[in-house]
């Protein structure tokens, strides 16, 4: 007998039943949604059933844009380090599903050992096929961002002739399976070219109904001109206009996420603005991850309701022995007539009904006898699932948010917009002088102590803006200065003295010369001042 059969019984075991979200998300699923789902024969049509790993992974965020708009730059740039299968070029070079995971050993995984590890979220990807698992992978690497959330690189999607190629499996489709899991979509433009091809509008469309997890970014804005940017961005917000149907503005952020010199410094400050909004933006989903997944099961019954209801419905106008053929194809040429009378018998808003053309393609192919007439009680659970449970899970999600009130993504670029004058809170070439008993910056002393004793030092010292105002000459992003910002203030007083400031013109001189900067200051590079026991 179901759990919901006893109301007394089930309300005993709520303390037990809501000990996390993500456990209380889990059986609330399996023991009330999935039954109506089975019944229905939701899988076939609409998505997947769910797995433990959907309520337990980590934030994962989807990165979607046509080819050269700096998808793979983009992970590169916040994860400040290379991944296992990356490529970068001009022309399209990922023609894979990459899934960027945190691992203890860097590695690659192939799509068809992926989906079978129950550990991760990606079992149900199975079903399309081959031709899509021999184009995914994951590629796992220990690092300090990756710990809080999961990055999905895409294929770039395709423009003009190139559309016509096949890829062999349904692109839009395995875009929509991922739309449905993740916790923030990111559709990425480059500021050359706003064409919106054929296939992109399709990949739109088919991230319907998780417009609320979209942002899109409007890339390598630092090679135009401020005129011709603010064109470029008007064509983009018309464009999208036409095809995200939402009351609300979709929130676009205008930079350069990479790390090399903007070409144009012109609107230095717009990107600063714009990359610490989109950085707070993507800080804030490990602790707002409980919602999403509250949010996104809400939805999922919600449909599975109206399925329900089609189902059997359809169920219903069938003949028990004769015409069955021509009545049903009858009925789903005059699906609309259906969808009508359930939204008013029922009282359902027309948004929450699938997409008629998809249903009618799917429903061609399924044996009407085999479907399931009206069952109460399995609809009743659902009902009670949304009216009571939910209520309570989100008390939970309301406590656990407030116990995860540091809990950001950290790392990588993250740490150049922490804490300092670059932010909203703050390799190779460091190598060099590793073996030599002189201070390796001391060479280029001089020339910096010009600089330094311009910017009127007080008690030997220069603020941080006053060193701002010199770094920002690099024309390095905000991103990379924080993080030199960080490493030079060695003593962490906010102030940079004389040999501070050395320190910070050579680590820009090291990352202009095409260097990584090092996560920790080498001990052959800290100021002879600051050397312990000297």
């Amino acid at each position: 007998m179901f759990s919901w059969a006893n109301k007394d019984t089930r309300r005993k075991k709520e303390p037990e039943l809501f000990q996390t979200v993500s456990e209380g998300l889990r059986k609330l699923y399996t023991h009330k949604l999935l039954p109506l789902e089975e019944t229905y024969r939701f899988h076939d049509f609409h998505s997947p059933a769910l797995e433990d790993a959907d309520f337990h992974n980590n934030p994962m965020v989807l990165l979607v844009g046509q080819y050269s708009t700096g998808k793979t730059t983009f992970i590169r740039h916040l994860i400040e380090q290379d991944f296992p299968g990356m490529r970068i070029g001009p022309e399209p070079t990922t023609d894979s599903f990459i899934a960027v995971m945190h691992g203890p050993v860097e590695g690659v995984m192939p799509g068809n050992a992926l989906v079978v590890d129950p550990k991760k979220p990606f079992r149900k990807l199975s079903a399309f096929g081959n031709a899509f698992l021999n184009r995914f992978m994951c590629a796992q690497l220990p690092n300090p961002v990756l710990e809080s959330i999961s990055i999905i690189d895409t294929p770039g999607i395709l423009s003009g002739e190139k559309q016509r190629i096949s890829r062999g499996y349904d692109f839009a489709a395995v875009l929509e399976w991922f739309a449905e899991r993740v916790d923030r979509i990111i559709l990425l433009f480059d500021a050359h070219k706003l064409d919106i091809s054929d296939e992109f509008s399709d990949v739109i469309k088919a991230l319907k109904n998780h417009e609320d997890k979209i942002r899109v970014v409007l890339n390598k804005a630092d090679q135009i001109e401020t005129q011709q940017l603010m064109r470029v961005y008007g064509a983009l917000m018309w464009s999208l206009g036409k095809i995200i149907n939402t009351p609300e503005v979709v929130r676009v952020y205008i930079g350069s996420f990479w790390s090399h010199p903007l070409l144009i410094p012109d609107n230095r400050k717009l990107f600063e603005a714009e990359e610490q909004d989109l950085f707070k933006d993507i800080q804030s989903l490990p602790r707002n991850a409980a919602l999403r997944k509250l949010n996104d099961l809400i939805k999922r019954a919600r449909l599975a309701k109206v399925h329900a209801y089609i189902i059997s419905a359809l169920k219903k106008e069938m003949p028990n022995v004769f015409g069955k053929e021509n009545k049903k194809k009858e009925l789903i040429n005059n699906l609309h007539e259906i969808y009508l009378k359930i939204e008013k018998e029922h009282q359902i808003s027309p948004g929450d009904f699938p997409n008629i053309k998809k249903m009618q393609e799917i429903l061609m192919t399924q044996d009407f006898a085999k479907f399931q007439s009206v069952k109460p009680k399995l609809l009743d659970a659902v009902d009670d699932m949304l009216a009571s449970d939910i209520a309570k899970l989100m008390v939970l999600v309301r406590q656990e948010e407030s116990q995860m009130t540091n809990q950001v993504v950290k790392g990588g670029a993250f740490e150049g917009t922490m804490n300092g004058p670059f932010g909203h809170g703050y390799g190779e070439g460091a190598g060099e002088g590793i073996d030599d008993f002189e201070w390796v910056v001391g060479k280029d002393k001089p020339t910096y102590d010009e600089i330094f004793f311009t910017l009127s030092p007080v008690n030997g010292k220069i603020t941080g803006a006053s060193a701002k105002k010199e770094m920002v000459k690099s024309k390095l992003p905000n991103t990379v200065l924080g993080k030199i910002w960080k490493l030079a203030d060695v003593d962490k007083d906010g102030f940079l003295d004389d040999e501070e400031f050395a320190l910070a013109n050579h680590l820009i001189k090291i990352k202009l010369e095409g260097h990584e900067l090092p996560a920790d200051l080498p001990s052959h590079l800290v100021p002879p001042s600051k050397r312990r026991g000297e």
